[in-house]
C-alpha cells in the first residue's frame, strides 16, 4: 500500500540520505538494448556534436513580438513543465559516465504528483518556512513591478531561497511560480482558517493533480493519445500498456531523459517580464546582442523591478495590442502582449546551446549533454522504442532537424548528421521529431482569436506522447492520496474547468 501524502510530507534534495524520501530510477522497456552511434567513443562523441549542433538554432535576440516559432501554447506551460519535473525528479550526478544502471541511481524526489518541491518536509521539521500559525508559508521582500501583490521568495543571509526545493530559484520565472504556488496554499488557509494543515495540503495537491491532468497533459500530447487512455470521460489505469509497476512506482529514465526534455525546446530566447523589463534567458555578451548584460539567472535575491506581469505569461486577462511610447527613444512593440512558447520541436534557441559556466560546462550545450545523458543510461533508439510500442515508425524523411515553422523546410537527420544516425534516432530527438508531425490547430481551450486559429501547435504523438501520459497518470494510479484514488469524480469547488489561468488568477488574491 502506498501511504497518502496528506499523512507523509516528502523531503528536500537535503533529505537524500535518508531512503525515506528517495525513490528509484528503471526502464519502461528493459529489453530493448541501448543504441550506439558509432564504433569507438571518440567517433561517437563527434556524431553527437554534430547532432546537436543542427538542434540549435541560429542567433535570436529576445524580444516579446509575434515569432514564426510561437506555438498555440501561452508561455507560462513551459515553466509549469519545468515546477513539475521538479516535483517528480532529482539526480544530481552529471559526471556523464559511459554507462550508468537506472536502477541503482536514486531519484531524490518521490515519484508522486506530491508538491514536496513546494512543502519539503513540512511545518514540523523546516518550521523556518512557515508563518507562526505553522500554516502558511512566509514570503519574502515586496517587488515594485508586475502583478498585485508581487512577492520575491522567503531567502537566507546569502540570497538562497528558503523552499522546498532550490531548483525552483534557478530562474526568475520559475521562482516566481513557486511563489504563486505558496501564495495558492495561503489562499485556501485564509479561506478554511480552522482547517488543519493536512487537509489544506490535500485540497491544494488536488487542484494541482487536476490542473495537471485536464489542462497541462491536453496542451502538449495529441488528442488521440489521451483518448486512447480512458474508458468513456475517465482515464483507465487498465489502460495503461507500459507504466504498470503501480504498487511500487519508480522513474522511468525513457520519460525523464528523453520524453519529458520536450520542454527545452519551448524555451523563448527571451521575455518581457514587465512594462519595463525584456530580459534573455541567460546573460548575452556584448559581440551577440548589446544592452542584454543579465539574465534570468537565479540562486540570488530578486531584483525588485523583475516581478511578472502574469498577463504577459496566461491568458489571465483581455490583453491590449499595438505599441506604447516609454520615452523619447524606446518603443515597445506589442506591448502587454501575451507571450507563447515555442513550438515543440527538433530546435533549441541560441542561448541553450551555450550555457554559461555557472549553469553548466564540459559540455556546455544542453542538446549535447540531452544525447549523452541518453547514451550514459543506456536508451534505445526512438525506432525501437515505437517498435516495441506498436506504435508507427517514423522513416528517416520524416526525423526532421530544425524549427517547425510554418512554411520550412529542414533536412532530415541523416542529411544534417550523417549515417550513424540512419533507422537509429535518439529518443529524445525520435519523439521532438514525432510532434512535428503531430500538429493541432488550434491549441487545445487556447482563448479563440483570429491570430490563434492559424497557428499550427506540434504536440507529443505515439511514442513520446503515450510514455509521458502513461507515467503522469501511473504515478497517480500509484498515490493513493491522489484525486484518481481518493475521489475519480473529483473537481474543484469553482467547477469542471480548472486551469494555469485559473490556478494564477487564485493565487493573485491571496
Amino acid at each position: 500500500m502506498v501511504a497518502k501524502h496528506s499523512s507523509l510530507i516528502r523531503g528536500l534534495a537535503a533529505a537524500g540520505a535518508d531512503p525515506s524520501f528517495q525513490g528509484r530510477f528503471g526502464r519502461l522497456f528493459p529489453e530493448l538494448k541501448g543504441a550506439t552511434y558509432g564504433s569507438t567513443s571518440t567517433e561517437e562523441d563527434h556524431n553527437f556534436r554534430k547532432l546537436a549542433d543542427a538542434m540549435v538554432s541560429p542567433f535570436d535576440p529576445p524580444k516579446d513580438g509575434a515569432d514564426d516559432e510561437e506555438s498555440g501554447i501561452p508561455a507560462l506551460y513551459t515553466y509549469l513543465g519545468q515546477f513539475i519535473d521538479h516535483d517528480l525528479t532529482f539526480d544530481p550526478d552529471g559526471s556523464f559516465q559511459k554507462q550508468k544502471d537506472p536502477t541503482a541511481t536514486i531519484d531524490f524526489r518521490t515519484p508522486a504528483l506530491d508538491l514536496d518541491n513546494v512543502y519539503g518536509r513540512g511545518p514540523g521539521d523546516q518550521p523556518y518556512m512557515y508563518d507562526a500559525d505553522q500554516k502558511s508559508f512566509l514570503l519574502g521582500d515586496p517587488l515594485t513591478l508586475g502583478s498585485a501583490g508581487a512577492r520575491d521568495l522567503q531567502r537566507n543571509g546569502a540570497g538562497r531561497a528558503l523552499i522546498g526545493d532550490p531548483r525552483n530559484d534557478e530562474n526568475s520565472i520559475v521562482s516566481q511560480l513557486q511563489g504563486l504556488f505558496l501564495r495558492f496554499h495561503n489562499r485556501f488557509v485564509a479561506k478554511h482558517p480552522h482547517q488543519e494543515f493536512q487537509e489544506v495540503q490535500r485540497l491544494v495537491r488536488h487542484h494541482y493533480q487536476y490542473m495537471v491532468v485536464t489542462d497541462f497533459l491536453p496542451r502538449i500530447i495529441n488528442k488521440d493519445v489521451l483518448s486512447a487512455l480512458k474508458t468513456g470521460a475517465h482515464y483507465d489505469r487498465k489502460k495503461l500498456a507500459f507504466f504498470t509497476k503501480l504498487a511500487s512506482p519508480f522513474m522511468p529514465v525513457e520519460f525523464s531523459i528523453a520524453a519529458y526534455r520536450l520542454g527545452h525546446s519551448m524555451v523563448r530566447p527571451g521575455y518581457r517580464l514587465n512594462d519595463a523589463t525584456l530580459l534573455p534567458i541567460f546573460p548575452l555578451p556584448a559581440e551577440k546582442e548589446p544592452g542584454f548584460p543579465e539574465g534570468f539567472t537565479g540562486f540570488r535575491k530578486l531584483i525588485t523591478d523583475w516581478g511578472i506581469d502574469w498577463g504577459r505569461f496566461i491568458d489571465i486577462d483581455t490583453r491590449s495590442y499595438g505599441s506604447k511610447i516609454l520615452d523619447d527613444k524606446h518603443k515597445v512593440a506589442n506591448f502587454k502582449r501575451l507571450q507563447f512558447a515555442y513550438r515543440i520541436d527538433t530546435a533549441l534557441v541560441d542561448p541553450l546551446g551555450s550555457l554559461p559556466p555557472a549553469v553548466a560546462s564540459n559540455p556546455s550545450s544542453l542538446a549535447l549533454r540531452n544525447l549523452k545523458r541518453s547514451r550514459e543510461f543506456n536508451l534505445p533508439t526512438g525506432q525501437d522504442v515505437a517498435v516495441r510500442m506498436g506504435a508507427p515508425v517514423l522513416h528517416d524523411d520524416h526525423i526532421l532537424i530544425g524549427q517547425a515553422v510554418d512554411g520550412g523546410k529542414p533536412d532530415n537527420i541523416v542529411k544534417v548528421a550523417g549515417a550513424a544516425f540512419a533507422k537509429n534516432c535518439p529518443l529524445w530527438t525520435y519523439i521532438l521529431a514525432e510532434a512535428m508531425q503531430n500538429l493541432q490547430t488550434p491549441a487545445p481551450t487556447l482563448p479563440v482569436t483570429e491570430a490563434n486559429m492559424k497557428v499550427n501547435t506540434p504536440q507529443l504523438g505515439p511514442v513520446g506522447g503515450r510514455i509521458v501520459a502513461e507515467v503522469f497518470l501511473g504515478l497517480l494510479f500509484a498515490d493513493s492520496g491522489s484525486y484518481l484514488n481518493e475521489s475519480p469524480d473529483w473537481k474543484p469547488p469553482t467547477g469542471a474547468v480548472f486551469q494555469l489561468k485559473d490556478f494564477v488568477k487564485m493565487a493573485l488574491e491571496a
